[in-house]
């Protein structure tokens, strides 16, 4: 009896795994294992996060090394460096009153540029250029200047000793950077067909500034205006936009333009802070075209209003009962001319004549054929 029942239930728990409770506990079991396969995909991805970021940051910036820290006058350093745009055209100075937070003050009057050096950079973004150790016209601390003369204009300082130079420590931040012009102005831009016709002629004055102080100039505000003679010029404001640190150069473009029709000799002046960066003189050519438009309205108009009034008088003088008209010989006939007679004298003794008398008419004087018959029987 015991044996039967022990093989009952063997039978009856192989007939429960094929119940639906059985299918349930499988599909319980399976979505147990799913879940920790989820976990561990997500601590694998979690610990890949580093490197993928790591690999997605941006590329650094230029960098600059130098081959010793401290030179003395004659002495020769390396200037390597790498992250620099390929082709790119690299200036190299030493430069005095300079630190690698706040830039070159004083910009380039600052550096020794008799000693400076040029580097291009390869096509890997790397360049390496010996350069000599000069004394800069400022005292220390001093920089290896390394700037962009061409395309990207980055620039780079790195600390530089110069051994026996002067140390004095950096002025004192006046707030407000110092704007030059470092390089000569002009006017960019053409006339159109319309200025030709009378329309504002316009250019662009082009110039390049240095910060010469000791705090960047964000989006400074220029004073552009124009003169003619004897007037003073009228000043507009013109901003730029961008940023210019200390010791850096910005190349400045501003629009300028003059009144409807004018012509002559002008000069473009630039200021700012109250004080004249550039003039620049202007020559416009005589609007010709307005000349030809009125040429042509003197003589039009006249000649439109000549012809509107004989148009008036036609419409408004009466008509008159004009002579006959005789009819046109035809073309090639040719009129005769009967030639006058003169009358011949009669001679006194000629009985023969007919003399007519003042009171008869030519048809009822007589005449041979029909003689009168007054004293005849």
């Amino acid at each position: 009896m015991r044996g039967e029942r022990d093989g009952s239930e063997r039978r009856d728990g192989r007939d429960r795994a094929y119940l639906p409770g059985g299918a349930v506990a499988r599909s319980r079991a399976d979505s147990r294992a799913g879940v920790a396969f989820c976990l561990l995909l997500a601590a694998l991805v979690l610990s890949l996060l580093p490197a993928i970021r790591a690999g997605a940051a941006p590329a650094p910036g230029p960098t600059v090394a130098l081959s010793q820290a401290e030179g003395g006058t004659g002495g020769e350093i390396t200037v390597s460096g790498s992250g620099w745009k390929p082709g790119a055209l690299l200036m190299l100075l030493i430069c005095g009153q300079s630190a690698p937070g706040k830039g070159v003050i004083g910009g380039t009057n600052s550096c020794a540029n008799t000693a400076g050096r040029a580097a291009t950079v390869d096509a890997r973004g790397a360049f390496s250029r010996k350069m000599p150790v000069a004394e800069p016209p400022k005292p220390c601390p001093c920089v290896v200047h390394v700037a962009g003369v061409t395309g990207q204009q980055d620039a780079v300082d790195v600390t530089f000793t110069v051994a026996g130079h002067p140390v004095a420590p950096l002025p004192e931040a006046s707030g407000d950077g110092r704007l030059a012009v470092l390089a000569s102005v002009r006017l960019d831009g053409s006339s159109g067909v319309l200025v030709w016709f009378g329309a504002p002629a316009g250019r662009e004055v082009v110039f390049t500034v240095g910060n010469l102080g000791q705090t960047p100039v964000k989006d400074p505000v220029f004073q552009v205006g124009t003169s003619h003679g004897v007037f003073s010029p009228q000043y507009e404001e013109r901003q730029w936009r961008g940023t210019i640190r200390p010791g850096g150069k910005a190349t400045i473009r501003l629009p300028v333009e003059l009144t409807a029709g004018a012509h002559g000799d002008y000069q473009v002046s630039v200021r700012y802070a109250g004080k004249v960066l550039v003039e620049q003189p202007w020559g416009v050519g005589r609007p010709w075209g307005v000349t030809l438009f009125w040429v042509l309205l003197a003589v039009v108009v006249p000649a439109a209003l000549f012809r509107i009034g004989m148009a008036v008088v036609d419409r408004v003088r009466p008509t008159r009962a004009g002579p006959v008209a005789r009819p046109v010989p035809a073309a090639g006939h040719r009129r005769l001319r009967t030639p006058r007679r003169a009358p011949r004298p009669v001679p006194a003794g000629d009985d023969d004549s007919t003399t007519v008398l003042p009171w008869f008419t030519p048809d009822s004087a007589p005449s041979e054929n029909s003689p009168t018959t007054k004293g005849h029987s």
